[in-house]
C-alpha cells in the first residue's frame, strides 16, 4: 500500500507529539517534588537535616553547652586587659568590670617592658621545642614497633602498659619520678649502697628541660600510640602484599606504605602541637618550681598564674594571657597553611 506524503499507517502516532507533553508533565513532576530551597548544588535544606540529624545533634548539645560556659563565655572577660580591674570596686567581680577605669594598651605595654615575661617565653620556647622534637617522634615509633608484633595478645598488653600512665595526675607522675631520681629514689640510693655518690636529677636546674620532657613523654606517649595504631589499622594489607612481591623489605615497606598512611595523621598532630606551643604545662612545672628555682621553671602558664593569681595583678595576667592566645591561633593557622602546601588536609579543609 503507497503511502503519500503526510500520511502514516493506522495505529501509529507522531514521536514528536507525545514526547514534548510527557517530558514537560515529568519537568513539572520533579519541579514539584524538588524544594526550592534545595539550591543549585543539590544541598540538602537545613530543616531536613535537622530533622535527619536529630538524634546526633541531641548527642552533642552537651559538649556545645559545656563549650559555651567554660570556653567561650569567659573570653569576654579579656576585657579587663584593657582596663585596670579592681574586683573589690564593687559587689562582685562581673559588676566590677563595668567600675574599673579603662588605661588601654598601657598592660600590654608594661609586659613588653617586663624582663620577666621574656624570660618565661624564652623557657616556653625552648621547652616546646625540645618537646617537639624529642616527644613527638617516640609515640610514631612506638606504634610502628606495636603494629609490627605478630601476636595480638602481646600487642594488646604492651598497649594497655604503655597507654595506662596517661590516666595519671601530674602529681603521680612527679612523685614516680622523685622516687625513682630524687636524692632518696631508688637509683641514688643503689649507687650509695655499693660505694658511688648519689645524685638528685630533681634539683638539677640544668637538667630540667630533660626531665619534663622525659615526664611528658612517659604520661603521654600511649595516647599517640593509640592515635597512630588506628590510622595503621586503616591501611590496605594488599599494599603490603604488592610492595613484597615488587620485591619491598621491611624498611621499603615502611618507608613507602606505612609512613605515607600515617602522613595526613601526623600533619594534623603537628598542627595541633603547634597550636599548643605556648602551654607546655602548668602544674607540671608547677609542682617542682620550688626544686628547680624560677628560672629554669618559669613559663608561660606559670607566669600567668603567678601575676593573677598570687601578686593579684589581674588585668596585667589578662592581657599576657590574650597575647599568648593569639599567637596560637596563628600558629595554628600558619601550621595549617603549611599542611596544605604539602598536601594535607590539616585541621580545616581550603
Amino acid at each position: 500500500m503507497s503511502l503519500t506524503a503526510g500520511s502514516r499507517p493506522e495505529g501509529t502516532r507522531p514521536p514528536a507529539a507525545v514526547e514534548e507533553p510527557t517530558a514537560a508533565v515529568a519537568t513539572a513532576v520533579v519541579k514539584e517534588r524538588v524544594p526550592r530551597k534545595a539550591g543549585k548544588a543539590g544541598k540538602v535544606p537545613w530543616r531536613i537535616r535537622l530533622r535527619r540529624d536529630r538524634a546526633l545533634i541531641l548527642m552533642t548539645l552537651p559538649v556545645i553547652v559545656l563549650l559555651l560556659l567554660f570556653n567561650y563565655i569567659p573570653l569576654l572577660g579579656n576585657v579587663v586587659a584593657f582596663q585596670d580591674y579592681d574586683p573589690y570596686v564593687s559587689s562582685n567581680g562581673v559588676t566590677a568590670i563595668f567600675h574599673s577605669p579603662w588605661v588601654g594598651v598601657e598592660q600590654f605595654s608594661r609586659m613588653v617592658d617586663d624582663p620577666l615575661f621574656w624570660s618565661a617565653g624564652k623557657n616556653t620556647i625552648l621547652l616546646f621545642s625540645l618537646q617537639l622534637v624529642l616527644f613527638f617522634p617516640i609515640p610514631i615509633a612506638l606504634a610502628l614497633l606495636i603494629n609490627s608484633v605478630i601476636r595480638p595478645r602481646v600487642r594488646a598488653v604492651a598497649q594497655a602498659i604503655m597507654y595506662l600512665p596517661h590516666f595519671f595526675s601530674w602529681v603521680l607522675v612527679v612523685t614516680v619520678f622523685q622516687q625513682v631520681f630524687g636524692g632518696a629514689g631508688i637509683i641514688a640510693q643503689t649507687l650509695e649502697d655499693h660505694g658511688w655518690s648519689g645524685f638528685d636529677l630533681m634539683t638539677d636546674a640544668g637538667l630540667f628541660k630533660y626531665l619534663v620532657t622525659a615526664q611528658a613523654v612517659w604520661k603521654d606517649a600511649g595516647w599517640g600510640i593509640i592515635v597512630f595504631l588506628a590510622a595503621l589499622a586503616a591501611v590496605s594489607t594488599d599494599l603490603y602484599e604488592a610492595a613484597a612481591m615488587d620485591g619491598a623489605g621491611r624498611w621499603r615497606r615502611m618507608w613507602h606504605v606505612t609512613l605515607p598512611a600515617l602522613r595526613p595523621v601526623i600533619a594534623l598532630l603537628l598542627v595541633l602541637r603547634v597550636g599548643d606551643a605556648l602551654s607546655v604545662g602548668f602544674e607540671q612545672f608547677l609542682l617542682q618550681r620550688d626544686a628547680v628555682g624560677v628560672g629554669a621553671s618559669e613559663v608561660l602558664d606559670t607566669y600567668v598564674w603567678n601575676m593573677g593569681i598570687q601578686n593579684g595583678d589581674f588585668s596585667y595576667a589578662a592581657a599576657v594571657g590574650l597575647v599568648k592566645g593569639v599567637i596560637g591561633v596563628c600558629l595554628v593557622l600558619g601550621a595549617n597553611k603549611f599542611a596544605h602546601l604539602l598536601g594535607e588536609q590539616g585541621v580545616y579543609q581550603k
